[in-house]
């Protein structure tokens, strides 16, 4: 059975005042601060937002709505209107700042809410008209949820393959096809929707349209049945098919034709940001397993010495893979506002590196807790609901896939004129918190042959001094992954035939995964120059710096020694200590609650 789209779905319960009306404006530190104090102990039974009642809704397969209406409360949804518009988002950090807590509870909370929400509206916020934006901005600033209808899933989710089309008749246009899945769509109050509006090949054959689906005519739009998935159980999958369904013209966004430009800026945004808001989710499963870890060391447990041991060394190893995906994280999120026209390669590396780093450590992670991660209740149980979540990230229009073909296009203009060319970054891309600029969108660039991160290899590199061991050993990891650069630059080149031809397909995938591991890398050492300044001390010291390149350099292939036993110590030192005290193992070290 199929059900019109006839009328709008019913308010959200957020607060009776106007969001116009929210009073002086906290730092996005001190909104998150309260948002993680709000959210409570998780481990507390009594907890309406805690693990228990969370569990219990990922189970129904319904969303968590105690969740919701407490994120209402809090008027999270200011976070995704742009301050121009009245709303709250500034810069990118600040808005994965702030939403990092909501994913360390549930990934799924935090799609459902409002980050499909953002991915939507920042189409409109991109492309769309003064009034466009100003509609989209009120709804949402209502409590409102806008939805997107990009994915193609009969064509491994090609957004660029519609199977809806536009015609125009006159001033409208007229809507014809099905889009099979859509979050949020059964309450949506906006729908941005990509659709094919010219029949023949190539960027232009696209359009993105705004919709208010309780305008839609009845009987022309149907709500398709709910799409269960292993993952996000808790939200709400939908399809939508149209019949000769006509809309106003004027719910184009941009020019006819422009919707892949529009997308294709747009997911320098939406892939940089969801990239980073993982981090959230890992977060508990690496202080889930450390919990573990820490139990097995009690006097009073059963396990062995090398049990202990074990446990350990793998939660340091998760602890040092999530600094190295973060710093890249960090980095791709400030360069949205400080590099913008060169923000296609960091994005597209973060997100390609997103199941390759994060997925793959929650996996090693599993080895920790053995048969407890088959448990569906409390802490233990989050850890499974993380691991069937996250994955699901990593799907989509930006799938690895897409990110690689992204890279591979860029590599021949970085070997040639970039690498080894460019001076490094500024000091600012590399230090969380540091004040950044507002920056028009439409200067993300579909593509720049620029790369000023990965110039910090030889640049910084060289300038590594200390007689330490773990500054030793630092150094001549950055020697060796200067190497490597050196070797992809050779390896590009002798491959494009000059720069005229295209890489082959099969060797560019491969060269564009090494790629991104150097750009990862850089991004490490960039961090950890940069924090000597005044910056965190922990990320000032060597030990964390070069256990992640020596990750990179391993995941590289390279013949590399053992790390100096002063960088594990090191290591497990700040995991048990951050464990302790409650703090996050993200870049930013952030206090929890609970």
């Amino acid at each position: 059975m199929t059900a019109p789209l006839l009328s709008r779905p019913a308010e959200g319960t957020g607060p009776e005042d106007s969001a116009r009306a929210a009073g002086p404006r906290q730092s996005a530190q001190a909104r998150a601060a309260r948002l993680e104090g709000a959210l409570g102990d998780p481990a507390d039974p009594a907890n309406p937002f805690g693990y228990a009642p969370l569990l219990a809704a990922d189970r129904a397969a319904d969303r968590f709505t105690a969740g919701e209406e407490l994120l209402d409360e809090l008027r999270v949804f200011t976070e995704f209107v742009p301050v121009e518009l009245d709303g709250r988002l500034d810069t990118f950090e600040n808005l994965v700042a702030v939403l990092r807590p909501v994913f360390r509870r549930d990934v799924g909370l935090g799609m459902g809410y409002g980050a499909m929400s953002w991915m939507a509206a920042s189409d409109v916020w991109l492309a769309g008209t003064t009034r466009q934006r100003t509609w989209l901005a009120d709804t949402m600033l209502a409590g409102g949820k806008a939805a997107i209808a990009q994915h193609e899933t009969p064509h491994s989710n090609d957004y660029v393959r519609s199977q809806v089309t536009a015609r125009r008749e006159g001033a409208t246009l007229v809507l014809s096809g099905a889009k099979p899945l859509i979050n949020n769509l059964e309450r949506a109050r906006a729908l941005v929707l990509f659709c094919r509006t010219d029949p023949a090949p190539g960027s232009r054959s696209h359009s993105a349209l705004l919709l208010d689906p309780a305008a839609l005519p009845a009987g022309s739009a149907t709500l398709l049945p709910r799409h269960l998935a292993v993952g996000l159980r808790g939200c709400r999958f939908a399809g939508l098919e149209f019949a000769d369904c006509p809309v106003p013209a004027d719910t184009l966004l941009g020019p006819l034709g422009s919707g892949v430009a529009t997308a294709l800026r747009s997911f320098q945004a939406s892939r940089t940001v969801i990239s980073a808001l993982a981090v959230g989710a890992v977060d508990t499963v690496l202080r889930t397993a450390a919990g573990f870890a820490e139990s097995v060391r009690s006097p009073a447990a059963s396990g062995t010495g090398t049990d202990a041991d074990q446990a350990l060394s793998a939660t340091t190893g998760a602890f040092v893979n999530l600094l190295l995906y973060d710093a890249l994280a960090v980095v791709s999120l400030r360069a949205l506002q400080l590099l913008p026209e060169q923000t296609s390669v960091f994005s597209a590396a973060l997100k390609y590196l997103l199941p390759k780093v994060l997925t793959e450590t929650m996996y090693d992670l599993s080895t920790v807790l053995g048969s407890g991660i088959y448990s569906r209740e409390g802490t233990l149980g989050i850890f499974q609901k993380h691991v069937r979540d996250v994955p699901v990230l990593s799907l989509g229009h930006a799938g690895s896939a897409a990110c690689q073909a992204t890279l591979v296009p860029q590599l021949s203009h970085l070997a040639r004129f970039s690498w080894f060319r460019e001076q490094p970054a500024p000091a600012a891309l590399f230090r969380p918190w540091d004040p950044l600029p507002t920056v028009p969108p439409e200067r993300l660039a579909l593509a720049s042959g620029r790369d000023a991160v990965v110039a910090c290899l030889p640049l910084l590199g060289a300038g590594i001094t200390g007689a330490d061991p773990c500054t030793r050993a630092l150094a001549g990891l950055v020697g060796v992954l200067t190497g490597e650069l050196r070797e992809l630059r050779d390896r590009v080149r002798a491959l494009d035939d000059g720069g005229r031809a295209p890489l082959p397909t099969a060797a560019g995938f491969a060269l564009a995964d090494r790629y991104a591991l150097l750009l990862a890398g850089a991004a490490v050492l960039g961090v950890w120059h940069h924090a000597g300044e005044g910056g965190d001390p922990f990320l000032a010291d060597a030990a964390w710096a070069a256990a992640a390149l020596h990750q990179v350099a391993r995941r590289l292939g390279a013949r590399v020694p053992a790390l100096p036993r002063e960088c594990e110590a090191r290591l497990r030192q700040e995991t048990r200590a951050r464990f302790g005290t409650q703090h996050s193992y993200d870049l930013y070290n952030t206090p929890l609650y609970g």
